[in-house]
């Protein structure tokens, strides 16, 4: 059996899924979405600029070919070539196991090996923008097979990450040992007849192709991992006392929980009242809630603020206003585009135009986000303090007052769970804000409108869900 380096970065993700990649029933996996298409392109556009300034040899070799394309690599190596692109290293693993090891680059470097006087080490180009623990156990991964192949360990190992001007190098004596772990705990959960238990984590799950199948099983379940608070350090902790069951934790004392790793200050008590939250699917005030005159508030006029960013191109490219004058019983949403990216200059004035004729009416957002971005483009475009400072502070944060005073019966704090449990609908219902920006990146590149309309639409949707949730806030509250 073959044990990839791509099988180990996906096990660190999630031991999960390995399994279901092996034994798991293939027609239950989703369909790429436009964002995984992104992430892949995205993914080649770093390969291709980090290796047009190389001058590297490929192996050549049928596809799926492992043995061959490991002697037309050993064959290079031979040869004492530069570089190395996607060389094919084969060592046997203890129990029959085959480790395949196929890193970005092999670099040529001084040294001694079965070769001669040179040796290589194995770089990787990764996406990300840190040096994350999975990368590193992946290059240490590469640098413990091509130590097999030629008789020397590599003195170090390499990741080229975005953005960064210089390479990192891998704590090798750090990161083998890990990695060697993880190898073992791998090999004995690909053996076993069960699949792992499930746990689910949106971030990481998001682009998993078994995500709606493992959804599926944590909704029948009522799992844990779906209440949110619940992290995996929080989760074993629950488990370890026998807390298995959104009943058990919604009747558990804060007392039992507070001293536990993981339920520091006022996490117990707001962990429980969150599953008594769902198990009794209504809202509850939390007991730190702050007093109710000091929560948000209807005023004459409002302004709902959203912003949509491509952040590869560092650019905010849609800056959306719904103001909504109460006293006319009038509303008006403004998108102010940007179709190039030069237009961002633009539409930040366009913003500061508007949200200046209403001086006194409190700007609404939902998360730091738009802010933090106004602070962003403020500093980037010289806009003077005196005209910046009287806006943000007109800013109020609809997530922050929520979290501080209720738990709700939701899933997730995220503005589409919690909209949706009010009632409130987006009209496209496929539309994220990870999508618009591949659909941005498609207009960019077609010039097709209907990409921007989608968007344009998905944010006036985003604005108008904001004052939904802010809505209901108030409304809540004001109920004797």
């Amino acid at each position: 059996m073959l044990i990839n380096a791509e099988i180990l970065l996906q096990y660190q993700r999630c031991k999960r899924r390995p399994f279901l990649d092996t034994h798991g029933d293939k027609s239950q996996r989703d369909a790429p979405n436009e964002l995984l298409l992104k992430v892949q392109q995205d993914k080649i556009a770093h390969h291709r600029s980090v290796l047009a300034q190389l001058t590297y040899h490929r192996p050549d070799y049928p596809r799926g070919n492992w043995q061959a394309g490991a002697a037309a690599t050993l064959e290079l190596m031979e040869q004492g070539v530069e570089y190395i692109r996607k060389g094919v290293l084969l060592t046997t693993h203890y129990e029959g196991y085959t480790l395949l090891s196929r890193p970005d680059l092999l670099v040529k470097q001084p040294g001694r090996s079965c070769f001669g006087d040179w040796m290589y080490v194995p770089a990787n180009i990764e996406l990300g923008k840190r040096p994350k623990q999975e990368y590193q156990v992946v290059v240490a991964f590469h640098a413990q097979v091509l130590a097999t192949v030629q008789k020397v360990a590599p003195e170090t190992a390499w990741l080229i990450l975005r953005h960064q001007d210089e390479g990192y190098e891998v704590d090798l004596a750090k990161w083998i040992p890990q990695m060697q772990q993880i190898l073992e705990e791998y090999t004995q959960v690909i053996k076993s007849p069960d699949a792992p238990e499930i746990f689910i984590s949106r971030q990481k799950c998001n682009l998993c192709h078994w995500y709606n199948y493992c959804y599926a099983i944590a909704q029948s379940q009522q799992h844990l991992s779906l209440l949110p608070g619940v992290t995996p350090v929080r989760y074993n902790q629950l488990q370890a006392i026998s807390i298995t069951t959104l009943e058990s934790l919604a009747n558990t004392s804060p007392h039992t929980l507070e001293n536990l790793p993981g339920f520091l200050g006022e996490v117990a008590p707001k962990l429980i009242l969150q599953a008594q939250s769902t198990v009794e699917r209504r809202p509850l005030i939390l007991p730190t809630a702050p007093p109710k005159k000091s929560l948000t508030f209807t005023a004459p006029i409002e302004l709902y603020f959203d912003i949509e960013a491509q952040p590869d191109l560092n650019l905010h490219y849609l800056l959306g206003v719904l103001v909504v004058d109460r006293q006319a019983n009038t509303e008006q949403f403004y998108s102010f585009l940007a179709e190039k990216p030069a237009d961002e200059a633009l539409i930040w004035q366009q913003f500061l135009d508007l949200v200046s004729q209403y001086p006194k009416a409190p700007i609404y957002h939902f998360c730091v986000y738009e802010f933090d971005t106004v602070k962003r483009l403020a500093k980037l475009y010289h806009t003077p303090d005196t005209a910046v400072h009287p806006i943000l502070n007109r800013f109020v944060d609809v997530y922050e007052q929520l979290i501080q005073s209720v738990a709700l019966p939701v899933e997730s704090y995220a503005l589409k769970a919690i909209a949706r449990w009010i009632g409130f609908q987006w009209r496209d219902k496929e539309a994220s804000g990870a999508k618009c920006i591949y659909w941005y990146d498609q207009w960019l590149e077609t010039g097709d409108r209907t990409l921007l309309e989608i968007i344009q639409r998905y944010n006036e949707d985003d604005c108008r869900a904001t004052r939904n949730v802010k809505d209901w806030l108030v409304n809540f509250f004001q109920d004797p």
